[in-house]
């Protein structure tokens, strides 16, 4: 398993820094898109990537949970000349955006995954410790938010969402004080969930060691949107709708995204499994995807330069088969088993 690779997710947003689209060189090859195609972006943000794909000549789906997202994107569907759909809903569910607009099939689906420069660098949005803002990080801007989860989460189930989610080694220590803390006064802004978390882990900075809350942060960003179980949802959706010859390609930020899309992309280009000598090898149903390189992809060193963010970068991409679409999921993508956010709630 590779190391734990944090995204930058709160200790380098900045207003000043313009957004960057990681990887986009690598993307638009992966795609390989051309006039006529048409492509799903599944994860919109700030709009980097279907800026470039219309530039192919390709028609664009682009999806986005986040309604800041969506509104900021109203001037380039003006400039696509119809050739941009902006679509506010989960990327869960991008087979379904894709056929109400009429559509059977895609030659493209890109998903950026994590969050967004956009959503980082908006104080108000509650991503980021920075700059002071409500405990929020709800990308829809409803249900359950960070500080929900802090303020009710038992601690036991605080603990495993940040020692899972966050890789935090000390998410014992780390919940335990914020259930101290918020037995006196509930949690109400980010600043203070980093300072709580910062006297537990410590603000030794040596090399470019990142910010002593930002896998706390992390790891609420992600329960709270139930970002891992999103992904699988998504590539499953986007199994079911791209045409054969199409291409899925995965951006992903730390080790928790990665697996998942490297096991679902082993799985589905598999040919045979067992063979063991205590085990025959048995059929499987044919493979749904051809890989179309092997491993990942990473940012080279002059884009790691100008764009830090693009640092812990990696990118997948699968060419999907004329197999039909499978109804299972692999049991052992990666996605753990946590309190469901309606215990949380409770």
């Amino acid at each position: 398993m590779m190391a734990a690779a944090t995204r930058p997710d709160s200790s380098e947003a900045s207003p000043k820094r313009p957004h960057v689209p990681v990887l986009l060189a690598e993307v638009l090859d992966a795609l390989a898109a051309r006039p006529g195609d048409t492509i799903v972006d599944g994860t919109f943000g700030a709009g980097g990537y279907s800026r470039a794909i219309l530039e192919t000549g390709a028609r664009v789906v682009a999806i986005d949970r986040d309604p800041d997202a969506i509104a900021g994107g109203a001037p380039l569907v003006a400039q696509s000349a119809g050739r941009l759909d902006l679509v506010e809903g989960r990327f869960s569910d991008l087979d379904a955006h894709v056929r109400a607009l009429g559509l059977s099939a895609v030659e493209g689906v890109v998903l950026d995954l994590g969050v967004s420069s956009m959503q980082l660098d908006q104080a108000e949005r509650g991503f980021s410790f920075r700059n002071d803002g409500p405990l929020d990080m709800r990308m829809e801007r409803k249900g359950l938010s960070a500080a929900d989860v802090a303020n009710l989460m038992p601690q036991r189930d605080l603990t495993r969402v940040i020692g899972i989610l966050g890789e935090e080694k000390r998410a014992s220590a780390v919940s335990r004080a914020i259930c101290d803390r918020r037995a006196q006064a509930p949690f109400a802004r980010t600043s203070d969930l980093a300072a709580v978390v910062e006297k537990v882990v410590g603000r030794s900075f040596k090399g470019k060691q990142i910010h002593p809350a930002t896998r706390t942060f992390q790891a609420l960003r992600m329960y709270v949107n139930r970002e891992l179980e999103q992904i699988v949802d998504a590539l499953a959706a986007a199994e079911r709708i791209l045409a054969p010859g199409g291409r899925l390609v995965v951006v992903t930020f730390h080790s928790l995204e990665d697996r998942i899309v490297k096991r679902f992309l082993a799985d589905r280009t598999r040919t045979r499994a067992g063979g063991s000598r205590h085990l025959p090898e048995t059929d499987v149903p044919p493979p749904t995807f051809e890989l179309a390189f092997k491993g990942a992809r990473e940012a080279g060193e002059t884009e790691v330069r100008d764009n830090p963010r693009a640092r812990s970068a990696r990118l997948r991409a699968g060419l999907r088969t004329d197999a039909p679409a499978r109804t299972d999921m692999p049991d052992n993508l990666g996605v753990p088993r946590l309190a469901s956010l309606e215990q949380a709630e409770g």
